[in-house]
Order: C-alpha cells, then sequence, then structure tokens
C-alpha cells in the first residue's frame, strides 16, 4: 500500500503567493500597456477667423482738377491780380494785358460794320422799288456779313487781353509778371480745386480685381499722423502699366480735406483691405492632409481620432479655409495628419491658438 507524500507547507505558500504576484503583475502590465497606447497630441478648436488680406498703398495727395492757363496772344503784361495761395472765383479777373492796338482795330471794325450795314438797308429800299438787281443787295449783304465776322475777330482778341479763372479754385503757381512780354500759349497760372482732392495709387494687377468703385478705404498722412481719413474709390483705370504691371485707381478724399489742414503734396497711406474674407472657418495648414480621395483632417472624440474629409479653400500664412466638412468648436489635430491613422487613442497635452 502507497503512501501519499503531502507538500511542505512551505512549498504551497510560496506557489500561492507566486500566483498571486503574477496575476497582479499582468493587470498592471495590460493597465500600463493600456496607457502606453494613448498617444499625446495637440489640438486646435476650431474658431471663425480673419483671412482678409491687406496692402499698403502710397501715393501724393493732388488735385483731381488742375488747370493751366496760357496765353492766347502775344503782348505786355499789364497787370497781374492775383498771387499763389488766393482763393478765386469763376470768371475773376486773374491778368490784364495791353490790347491798345486790338482795340483800336475793334473800333474799325465796328464803323465797317456800321457802313455795311447802312448800305444794305439802303439797297434793300432801292430793291423794293425796283431799281436795282438782286444780284448788288446779295453782294451787300455779304459785304455786311464780312464786316461783322472781322468785328467780331477783333473783340475776341480783345477778350484775349483778360485772363479770367475758369471756375472757382486756388491759385497753386504764377509765372508772370507786370510788364513781361508773353508768346502765344505760354504758361501764366497754374490753378487747383481743392475741393476735389484725390490720391491716384497703382495697385497690382492680381489685387485689382477684389476693389469696386464705391469702396470706402481709410487713408492716413504723414503730415498729420493720428488723423485717419475715409477716402472712396472713385474710378479704376481700365490698363495696366505695360511695365510695372501696375493698375492706377483714384480715391477721393472728403470735401473738406483742405479745410481740415490737408494740402496736395502730402505723403498718403493706405492700408487696403483685398479679397475680404472676415469670420472664415480655418485649420492650422499644417493640419490638413492630402490624399488620393482629397483633403482631410483629423478630429477628435471621445479621445480618440476620426478621419474627416473636407473641403478647403484659400491658405493665407499658416492657415487654411475650411469651406465644407467642420464647425467651429470641434477639436482637430494640430499637425502631422499623415502620421496617424483612424480610431488612434489619444490624450490632449496641449492646444494651438
Amino acid at each position: 500500500m502507497r503512501t501519499r507524500i503531502k507538500p511542505p507547507l512551505f512549498s504551497c505558500c510560496v506557489i500561492a503567493t507566486s500566483l498571486l504576484l503574477s496575476g497582479c503583475s499582468r493587470e498592471e502590465e495590460v493597465e500600463a500597456s493600456a496607457v502606453e497606447r494613448r498617444t499625446p497630441i495637440a489640438v486646435y478648436e476650431v474658431s471663425p477667423r480673419d483671412l482678409s488680406r491687406q496692402v499698403t498703398l502710397s501715393a501724393s495727395v493732388r488735385p483731381r482738377v488742375h488747370i493751366q492757363i496760357h496765353s492766347r496772344s502775344h503782348g505786355a503784361v499789364e497787370e497781374v491780380l492775383v498771387e499763389e495761395g488766393d482763393e478765386v472765383e469763376g470768371g475773376a479777373i486773374l491778368a490784364r494785358f495791353d490790347v491798345q492796338e486790338e482795340r483800336v482795330e475793334l473800333q474799325r471794325a465796328q464803323a465797317r460794320t456800321t457802313e455795311t450795314d447802312l448800305e444794305r438797308e439802303r439797297l434793300e429800299q432801292l430793291i423794293d422799288a425796283r431799281n436795282i438787281s438782286e444780284a448788288e443787295l446779295q453782294r451787300a449783304q455779304a459785304a455786311a456779313e464780312v464786316a461783322q465776322a472781322e468785328q467780331a475777330l477783333w473783340q475776341t482778341r480783345v477778350d484775349f487781353g483778360t485772363v479770367r479763372a475758369p471756375q472757382n479754385a486756388v491759385v497753386t503757381a504764377r509765372h508772370v509778371e507786370p510788364g513781361e512780354v508773353t508768346e502765344s500759349q505760354q504758361l501764366l497760372f497754374e490753378l487747383a480745386v481743392m475741393q476735389d482732392l484725390v490720391l491716384r495709387p497703382g495697385i497690382s494687377e492680381r489685387d485689382v480685381r477684389h476693389l469696386s468703385i464705391g469702396q470706402v478705404v481709410p487713408v492716413q498722412l504723414d503730415a498729420l499722423p493720428g488723423t485717419l481719413f475715409d477716402g472712396r474709390i472713385r474710378r479704376i483705370f481700365p490698363l495696366a502699366d505695360a511695365t510695372s504691371r501696375l493698375v492706377t485707381i483714384e480715391i477721393s478724399l472728403p470735401d473738406d480735406s483742405y479745410q481740415r489742414g490737408i494740402r496736395p503734396g502730402y505723403l498718403a497711406r493706405i492700408p487696403m483691405v483685398v479679397d475680404a474674407r472676415p469670420d472664415t472657418i480655418a485649420v492650422p495648414a499644417a493640419a490638413v492632409g492630402d490624399s488620393d480621395d482629397g483633403r482631410y483632417i483629423y478630429v477628435v472624440e471621445d479621445e480618440r481620432l476620426q478621419r474627416r474629409e473636407i473641403e478647403v479653400g484659400i491658405t493665407r500664412g499658416q492657415w487654411t479655409e475650411v469651406t465644407a466638412g467642420l464647425e467651429a468648436g470641434e477639436l482637430v489635430l494640430a499637425s502631422n495628419p499623415i502620421d496617424m491613422s483612424d480610431g488612434t487613442a489619444v490624450r490632449i497635452v496641449g492646444y494651438r491658438g
């Protein structure tokens, strides 16, 4: 009959303890393994951004209406009545020329006109009595018309001796003094309409398509720091410069600009917004992945990455516009989407602003 040998009590305790420790170790390894599988990531919370693009143009202030007045005849300047800076009304006399010779010729032409008119009236009475022919009367009428034309010619030359302002303006330059003898078409005065000041900067052919007539733009002047003026695009020139490829635009300043201290020649800067895109849904450009199926991002939902197809628009700097597939408030993987996969467990360790 066999005798059953019982294991020592100490050995049983050792075995039991080993099994218990082994079980605890495996549970800890499972838990540790689960924690390690959560990939640390930085996320971006989607919010509307302003992706408008701004360009700063510069131009000198100038009057839109700049008038150059030239002499219309040869002669000596008798009197100059204005100086630079004078405000003149339309029709005001700026200068007078010596036109004594022209006045004498005008008087002669007036006398000739009177003579031919009397002759024509006399012949008209005779033809009623049938004492002269129709041809004689026609010659008298033609002579009267020639005399009237000659009188009008000399009247015009006398009028040329008085230089007048064509409209309300400010004298910006005076090129003549009393006693000078001028030639025909010689520049005498320059006038500017100060109630109509403009800027004419050039803008890139890529940006001009975003502008429109009537658009309000801010204007800053170096001579008047701290003051912002509202300009308005008055017109866009039809052609681009063949060399610079810039298109000239005309910006009107407020009507009271001259009274507020703006002068032609001042340098103006125009920080202009082109391609306005306020409140745009955008994500960091590094967050957008590219595949054969199109563009995609990873959205964080329940601590896991969810791949989502999106449609994108323009990219400005480090931001890319999302036109479809994403809403404000969602959390997206901020970078390196190519290194991730759908369903990956993650833990957020940072936020990108």
